[in-house]
């Protein structure tokens, strides 16, 4: 039986937690429904609900009781693992003093609009004093925080728990050698796709009709969860029975809002899958960011983008839109496939992506120890664009100002992408080894049993295991390039005729 203090460290917690959902749920109704000129309504309102969900974990008794239920785990893995993860952020947050916290929540919200608003311009320097701004908040909580090398360790331990920016950046360096010469290999590749099926005009409304049956296939819970329109898909999860997901419309692009879909059904499910009885503890929260991201790329890529899936899904695509009737299945395929150097990393393909995140990597470093000038942005990010894929923005709406992430003071969050690309190809290749029929049951257009090998694999554990330990688990080895590399060459190379 749990003791008195238990249940109390359990209950204060779930309060904590909870006052974070609540955070959410503003940011939430900010990116989908609020009116624009609510924003310093709304900045007020994160600012308190922060300090007060901050207020929570740092003040009054509960350093000293979260030290006595430390005493008292008795063996329950269950609780050990609760109080191992509520240690590490307790040990984070009582290093930042309440009026931080609140000036982070206030100048984030201010800077989600006034990006919106550059973006929308394609100018900069309407966005660069809040990102002013944002960098030397940041560097704040670095240094209070305290790491070992760089600033840039503090902020992704808050992403990727354990993990530091020089084994992150040995890895990536691995993957770019690979990525770099298979690029320009498919660039010049005897077979290339006709890209422009793509470019077909599908009505809106179709497509989210199309959407919505592909995301209840996968086992999305819609009782459970919505979907909605934004400028830039996430998905916000307050609990297993609250899970909110968002895409974006192109009536010449389907594959926007259909792989949107996907991606962030992917991230619901991992949320839907979570152990509702320990809802609002770490033992009921995800493991990491990185793993989060496994799941959408599974989703989105692995599932989405095989040949399997459209084997059952392209002929009620063709019903859904009659200009893609006298499309060929293989021809689709190739299509939906296709890599080429692009600006915008939430269009790139499987094979170009990761080399967007490498970038944005090397600025947020080089930005938050000085070595780069938020004025020389732009630049820079053009620069570095043009080194890694061989194109060059034309604005600052497709370079710079594309992703939503540092208007959200969100530095450190990054790699978790890329890494998500890693964990995701070597999970598939264990799900694969696991269920050796899997691609004729995705071609049956049955999508459910793999969601239940996620589910009872990686969803139900929460924190029970740190992402290494997690994926040693799964797979029975330490993350590793390794499998994602083998898929790329093996899916890419035959298709492009190498």
């Amino acid at each position: 039986m749990p003791s008195t203090t238990h249940e109390q460290f359990i209950r204060r917690v779930k309060e904590i937690q909870i006052a974070g959902s609540i955070e959410s749920l503003l940011d939430w109704d900010q990116e989908t429904y609020m009116p624009p000129k609510g924003a310093e309504t709304r900045a007020a309102q994160l600012a308190l609900i922060a300090g007060i969900a901050h207020d929570k974990l740092i003040g009054g008794d509960f350093g000293r009781l979260l030290e006595q239920v430390e005493r008292e785990t008795d063996g329950d893995p269950v609780l050990a693992t609760n109080v191992r993860e509520v240690r590490r952020v307790f040990d984070r947050k009582i290093k930042l003093p309440t009026a931080l916290v609140e000036e982070i929540a206030r100048t984030t919200t201010l800077a989600k609009g006034a990006w919106a608003q550059a973006r929308a311009e394609s100018n900069f320097a309407r966005f660069a004093p809040h990102l002013e701004k944002l960098l030397d908040l940041k560097r704040q909580v670095a240094e209070r925080i305290g790491y070992t090398t760089e600033p840039y360790d503090a902020l992704l331990d808050e992403f990727e728990p354990g993990a530091r920016v020089a084994d992150v950046q040995r890895v990536f360096e691995e993957v770019k050698r690979e990525l770099v010469p298979l690029v320009q290999a498919l660039q010049t590749a005897p077979r290339q796709p006709d890209a422009s099926i793509l470019a077909r005009a599908c009505p809106v409304a179709q497509q989210t009709a199309f959407g919505l049956r592909v995301a209840e296939a996968m086992g999305f819970d819609f009782a459970a969860g919505r979907l909605d329109t934004t400028t830039h898909p996430f998905c916000c999860g307050f609990s297993p029975h609250d899970v909110r997901i968002t895409t974006r419309y192109n009536e010449h692009y389907l594959p926007m809002s259909l792989f949107g879909i996907m991606h962030e059904a992917g991230h619901a499910l991992y949320e839907q899958g979570l152990d509702p009885a320990h809802a609002w503890t770490p033992r009921g929260t995800a493991v990491s960011l990185g793993i989060h991201e496994s799941q959408s790329r599974t989703w989105e890529n692995l599932v989405g983008r095989g040949r399997p899936f459209w084997q059952h899904w392209f002929p009620k695509l063709q019903a859904e839109f009659p200009t893609l009737r006298d499309v060929k299945l293989d021809d689709w395929h190739f299509a939906i496939n296709t890599v080429r150097p692009s600006l915008i990393r939430v269009e790139a393909d499987e094979v170009t992506y990761n080399l967007h995140i490498m970038l944005r990597l090397d600025l947020e470093r080089r930005l938050l120890t000085g070595q780069l000038k938020v004025s020389d942005v732009p630049a820079a990010w053009n620069e570095g664009l043009r080194a890694l894929l061989g194109v060059l923005p034309p604005n600052d709406a497709q370079g710079c100002l594309q992703d939503i992430h540092w208007s959200l003071g969100i530095f450190g969050y990054f790699p978790t992408y890329a890494l998500g690309n890693l964990y995701a190809a070597q999970f598939f290749e264990a799900a694969r080894e696991a269920m050796p029929d899997l691609a004729a049951t995705i071609a049956r257009g049955e999508l459910r049993p793999l969601r239940e090998w996620l589910r009872a694999k990686i969803h139900c554990h929460g924190q029970r295991y740190r992402a290494t330990d997690l994926v040693q688990e799964v797979t029975g080895r330490p993350l590793s390039p390794g499998p994602f590399i083998a898929y790329l060459n093996g899916k890419y190379r035959p298709l492009y005729g190498l």
